[in-house]
């Protein structure tokens, strides 16, 4: 951890900045907020995890980024999303194309249906150069294949004319990063990218993601459930729970002593924290659906050290000394 900025000496601007981001979608049921008044910042080489269980806003956080909501239903109600100074919102549809797959890289959640069944490996990395280099074919081949052999990819020149059929899940998941770093991006999203893969294969994966942000400069959102994961691979950590930041900070101070009661609960029930023949701990119910989070604080009805203002009030994000913020009443000590 650097140390913070001397006095009268302004905080170097972050690379991705995101304040108070609050993204709905139109239902039968009317307008379910999904994602509400999220703030954070990623700075220049830096790795930040985005962690939570399934339902806690964290891909439609990414997505937002990426402006991939399909718009009507999704909408952004309210917040700014600055990406280098610029706040993306407020970009038109052309400008977010030419900065999408070429700024900014995504690797999405499963390889195997992002990737084009019809089009083999090569087509589709030199897609990306068509695109946003205006390269033909010939032009393009030499660096896709260099970008395959950087991601680890065996017999790169015979790999281009496969399908993704034809591939391992690390290979395709190698493929997927290949696509998502041709361009030289600045910023790589990587929404659960060892999700599918076996343990051996994640290790791998999340080696060589640490080593190309070394040799690109990369600046990187990993969005996870896994917080073993985020302990190898991320400077900080945001806690999202029910579309809102629970709790951030440190890595290592939010897991060794953490401050939210969600944060301490998906610390406990992890499956690296268990030694044989115990029982895992679990958090009791589940992440109330968008539509259905009443007035107070989503997590009371599973909290442990619910109060009667937590079923009053919304807590806000809090910051705490040590770039620490954290949203509960009721806070561990």
């Amino acid at each position: 951890m650097t140390d913070a900025p001397s006095a009268g000496v302004a905080a170097p601007r972050p690379l991705l900045g995101i304040e108070g981001l609050t993204v709905a979608f139109n239902t039968e049921d009317g307008l379910a907020r999904v994602v509400e008044d999220v703030t954070f910042a990623v700075g220049e080489g830096e790795t930040v995890g985005l962690v939570g269980e399934s339902g806690c806003g964290k891909s439609v956080t990414a997505q937002s980024i990426m402006r991939l909501l399909p718009s009507p239903p999704a909408r952004v109600e309210a917040g700014r999303i600055s990406f280098e100074g610029t706040d993306i919102t407020a970009l038109d549809d052309t400008a977010m194309r030419a900065l999408r797959g070429d700024r900014i890289g995504m690797i999405f959640q499963e390889p195997m249906t992002s990737l084009n069944p019809t089009m083999t490996i090569g087509h589709q990395i030199a897609e990306v150069l068509r695109y946003h280099r205006s390269m033909g074919a010939g032009a393009a081949r030499p660096l896709v294949i260099d970008i395959l052999r950087r991601v680890g990819v065996g017999g790169a020149e015979r790999r281009l004319d496969q399908y993704s059929h034809e591939l391992s899940g690390g290979l395709r998941q190698r493929v997927m990063i290949a696509m998502a770093l041709i361009c030289g991006p600045r910023l790589l999203i990587a929404d659960e990218p060892t999700t599918a893969l076996d343990v051996t294969i994640q290790a791998q994966i999340l080696e060589l993601l640490k080593q190309l942000q070394r040799d690109m400069g990369l600046s990187i959102l990993l969005i996870t459930h896994d917080l073993g994961i985020v302990a190898e691979m991320c400077r900080s950590v945001v806690v999202m729970y029910a579309g809102r930041v629970a709790e951030t900070g440190p890595t290592g101070q939010v897991l060794r002593h953490p401050r939210h009661p969600y944060t301490a609960g998906l610390l406990a029930s992890s499956p690296r924290r268990a030694r044989r023949g115990e029982k895992l701990p679990t958090i009791a119910g589940s992440v109330p659906p968008p539509g259905r989070r009443t007035v107070g604080c989503a997590f009371a009805d599973r909290c442990p050290r619910v109060g009667e203002r937590c079923r009053r009030e919304t807590p806000p994000l809090a910051g705490e000394e040590g770039g620490r913020a954290s949203a509960c009443w009721h806070p561990l000590p």
